[in-house]
């Protein structure tokens, strides 16, 4: 079985939904078994962007960081991200201790109680959204500037490729949305001003270092070497803390769904973390950006929704599953207009092989007419 298989790059993705789901069933019987479930799908369906854009980067990493990435990175997208990130915020904006974090989170209080894990973890709703918001914003605004010889939506996006040769354009972007919605939408401006500049410093340390290391290297993103050393090291960083903006408003949204943080972890982690990865390396090997070529785009537009709904969280929270269907509609859109482009260029292909095949008796037609006419 080769490696481009689907059985061979799913099918631990589907063991361990299964060993997931039968944890769940044994943690908290057929309810909690239901909800890890529902859980899984939402994060796999809604997270086709994330996946996408993993494809995109792990592409430029050497075999060991893609390794590295679908190892140690699975375990921080499980445990950090999905269950040890919320306690975190939730110990710091309480004033608790990592252990009384826990039992609070354990007690499953309703969230009307303004007392309970998740009261307290919405809360601090609006600096989250900030850090995320921002680190996704800014990785959409340059990818919008940046020269490229592929366009989807032409109208829209050579004119922002002209406007974005002002240099720092994006920067300024940046920084001015955040702090116009900081202080129209936010309780406290100034917290969330501070947690949206982490946000955008984060973004150009380990973007800035990753291209930094590519070009000393001596390579660049659009060659066939791959980054390897301190350059594979920054963008594994890179992708890690992508996929935590990517996760934020999951965790928060699966509120909404159950405020168990087992159940949590093993809905979103085990089983949506497992297939975002398995569907990035399927992408990867089986050259899915290269086949369908707007599929890129669709998930860069894709994530400036994202960022702009998460910013707006600032001041109130969009609901997850509206998010993630604007994300599924900008992948569908950019999907099927890569069918249409594929189909209408294997026509033109056709044509032309027709043609070229068609001259040759033409050219036999011509050669017998004028035999015929020097024998009269």
């Amino acid at each position: 079985m080769s490696s481009t298989h689907p059985v061979r790059i799913f099918g631990f993705s589907v063991g361990i939904t299964i060993v997931a789901l039968i944890a769940a069933y044994f943690y908290g019987g057929i309810e909690a078994f239901a909800l890890c479930a529902i859980l899984g799908v939402l994060e796999i369906t809604l997270s086709f962007d994330n996946a996408v854009v993993n494809a995109q980067i792990l592409e430029r990493m050497s075999p060991f960081w893609q390794k590295i990435f679908l190892s140690v990175g699975i375990v921080i997208a499980v445990f950090g991200m999905r269950l040890v990130f919320p306690l975190v915020i939730v110990a710091v904006t309480a004033g608790l201790n990592p252990v009384e974090s826990l039992t609070l989170a354990l007690e499953q209080r309703p969230e009307s109680d303004p007392t309970s894990y998740a009261a307290i973890l919405n809360q601090a709703y609006p600096q989250i959204a900030a850090f995320g918001g921002m680190f996704l914003y800014m990785l959409f605004l340059d990818w919008m500037f940046t020269e490229r010889d592929v366009h989807w939506l032409s109208w829209l996006e050579r004119p922002l490729v002209k406007i974005g040769q002002l240099n720092r354009l994006s920067i300024v972007i940046a920084v001015v949305t955040l702090v116009v919605l900081s202080q129209t939408l936010a309780d406290n401006p100034a917290t969330v001003l501070v947690s949206g500049a982490f946000g955008l410093v984060t973004y150009l340390s380990v973007k800035g270092l990753g291209d930094l290391f590519e070009q000393a290297g001596g390579h660049g993103p659009n060659t066939l070497v791959k980054a390897t050393g301190k350059a594979g090291f920054f963008l594994f960083l890179y992708l890690e803390v992508l996929d935590a903006a990517f996760s934020f408003d999951g965790v928060i949204g699966a509120f909404a769904v159950t405020t168990d943080p087992i159940i949590i972890a093993l809905g979103l982690g085990v089983i949506g973390a497992f297939f975002v990865r398995s569907l990035t390396v399927y992408m990867v090997r089986k050259g899915t950006l290269d086949e369908l070529i707007y599929l890129e785009h669709g998930a860069h537009w894709a994530i400036g929704a994202l960022s702009i709904v998460l910013l707006m969280g600032i001041g109130f929270h969009v609901n997850e599953v509206v998010t993630g269907l604007i994300g599924v509609a900008f992948i569908g859109a950019a999907f099927t207009s890569s069918i249409l482009h594929n189909r209408k260029k294997h026509r033109s292909d056709e044509d032309e092989e027709d043609h070229a095949g068609a001259m040759p008796m033409h050219d036999e037609a011509q050669a017998e007419l004028i035999g015929q006419k020097a024998s009269k």
